[in-house]
């Protein structure tokens, strides 16, 4: 049998702790029939025969900048069938600049409010709010969030603007607080997929750090988006 390709990017941010965080999934790639290719920087993307053979591609780079021709190269691999997923930052908030990234992923990090002002101590838990990722009814019956139910996470909820292309599995909502600008609950999606061209995009937004990843129903997500992302026939 063909071992499907799967190519690991990742970077940017430290504070996302990229390589602690991929390496959480590696053994769960492998384990199910991926040949694993791991790469620090964007430039494979430019690679076009190397990303057409490419089924899957797992991205963990938060903020940071890419080319014109990683974003071309990563973009036709997509509509060629190409599978792209991952979670948090790394996907969701990556490339801020590049208008044609959040183009094909179809949302973007946009913030994660905070707590109230008089709980804030300047360190990342200031950010940590209790909040609840609320399956669909459409992610009820995905292959992705099928059998999960609403579950709890304390760590930071974000706060999404996207598009209408996108199916959303799982939401979350921010709600009104009286230290906060906006006046009523705004629901966000938390997990969500995108079929553009040939290919399928994954979007999870829990996975702050590996902590968060860990947490069975995140893994759980992440891992099955892995597999339901990966080029079909």
């Amino acid at each position: 049998m063909t071992r499907k390709k799967a190519l690991v990017v990742r970077g940017g941010w430290e504070g996302h702790q990229p390589v602690e965080a991929t390496e959480l999934f590696l053994p769960f790639l492998q384990s199910n029939g991926y040949t694993v290719r791991v790469e620090e920087s964007t430039d494979v993307y430019a690679d076009s025969s190397e990303m057409a053979a490419t089924d899957l591609v797992v991205q963990c780079i938060t903020m940071s900048e890419i080319a014109p021709e990683q974003l071309a190269g990563l973009s036709a691999a997509v509509v060629a069938g190409t599978g792209l997923t991952g979670w948090h930052g790394g996907i969701a908030d990556s490339f801020r600049a590049s208008s044609d990234y959040l183009h094909l992923v179809g949302g973007q990090f946009a913030t994660h409010p905070g707590k109230e002002p008089c709980e804030r101590r300047g360190e990342a838990e200031d950010n940590y709010l209790p909040h609840t990722i609320d399956i669909t009814e459409s992610g009820r019956d995905h292959p992705v969030t099928a059998g999960i139910e609403d579950f709890e996470l304390d760590t930071e909820q974000y706060w999404v603007l996207h598009d209408d292309l996108i199916d959303v599995l799982a939401t979350t909502t921010h709600p009104a607080q009286s230290w906060q600008p906006w006046h009523r609950p705004v629901r966000s999606p938390a997990v969500w997929t995108r079929q553009w061209g040939a290919g399928r995009i994954v979007v999870t937004t829990p996975g702050h750090s590996p902590d968060v990843l860990e947490n069975p129903n995140v893994r759980t997500i992440v891992e099955r988006g892995m597999l339901w992302a990966t080029r079909t026939a």
